[in-house]
């Protein structure tokens, strides 16, 4: 009788030692394993995109909206000889114009000041543009000569360590993406909505890359129309976006548009 309750007291403690290792494996394995990122392994490791474009499906590019409102969105993606054009922030801030701002972590890394100074200011949004700037690909896709991402697990990359970065850095995560160039495939696109995120195009081209000139860039600004997001780099001020922006941005006051933030329209935005 005593030797068979030895017996069972000393088969549950194995038993109990069993079940201590196994809840720290789980426990050990949820510190280090991420969950999310094998989870869009799994469900886009073998996906087959068939369109690469700036206007897939889950892209938005306006503000579902009446109201005479445009939001401004400015890249800022960290090439080898951009920087930022402080003309064009200066002005901005005098003329209490709001714009939404998609920074990549390589940016970040060049010009750490700058960024802060921006991140601080209310008037502007910090949103994701990536890590490194990467085209949104699953099968790395290339264009403009950037390759794409090659798989789900560089996307997530892309994506992911950019917003840490960023939540480091501001104490916000951003809550909008938008890929190196704007391009993404459907499936990258639909990932990228599955990690949190809302995927940002344009329905305005502003400034092609920084490649308009200042004729352009107003011409370009000028057929906007209402909820419209428009697009343009702040990161060369060796071109003509900065010049072309300070005298297309007055006239569309003038015109009764007012700029707004993307975060204040989340739930409208198409």
């Amino acid at each position: 009788m005593v030797r068979r309750l030895i017996l069972t007291l000393f088969a549950a403690i194995k038993v109990r030692k069993r079940l201590i290792c196994l809840f720290l494996i789980i426990l050990i394995c949820g510190y280090f394993v991420n969950w999310r990122k094998l989870e869009c392994l799994w469900r886009y490791g073998n996906f087959e995109p068939h369109q690469w474009s700036e206007t897939v499906p889950q892209v938005r590019t306006r503000i579902d909206t009446d109201e005479k409102i445009l939001a401004l969105t400015m890249d800022a993606c960290g090439s080898k000889t951009d920087s930022l054009d402080e003309d064009l922030i200066e002005f901005l801030i005098q003329n209490e114009i709001p714009a939404t701002m998609f920074i990549t972590g390589r940016w970040m890394d060049k010009y750490p000041e700058k960024f802060a100074r921006l991140a601080a200011n209310p008037l502007f949004e910090i949103e994701n543009h990536g890590i490194a700037h990467r085209p949104a690909s699953l099968t790395g896709q290339s264009i403009y000569g950037i390759a794409g991402t090659k798989n789900a697990g560089e996307l997530y990359d892309e994506v992911a360590l950019n917003a840490d970065k960023m939540e480091k850095a501001t104490g916000r995560r951003p809550v909008f993406y938008r890929s190196g160039t704007a391009y993404y495939d459907e499936g990258a696109a639909q990932m990228i909505e599955d990690m949190g995120f809302q995927t940002i195009g344009f329905a305005v081209l502003g400034d092609k890359g920084a490649t308009y000139s200042a004729d352009e860039v107003e011409a370009a600004f000028l057929t906007a129309k209402p909820g419209d997001i428009i697009i343009c780099h702040m990161n060369h001020p060796e071109k003509e976006t900065g010049r072309g922006l300070m005298r297309v941005l007055p006239k569309l006051k003038a015109r009764g548009f007012r700029f707004v933030l993307l975060k204040d329209y989340a739930d409208k935005l198409k």
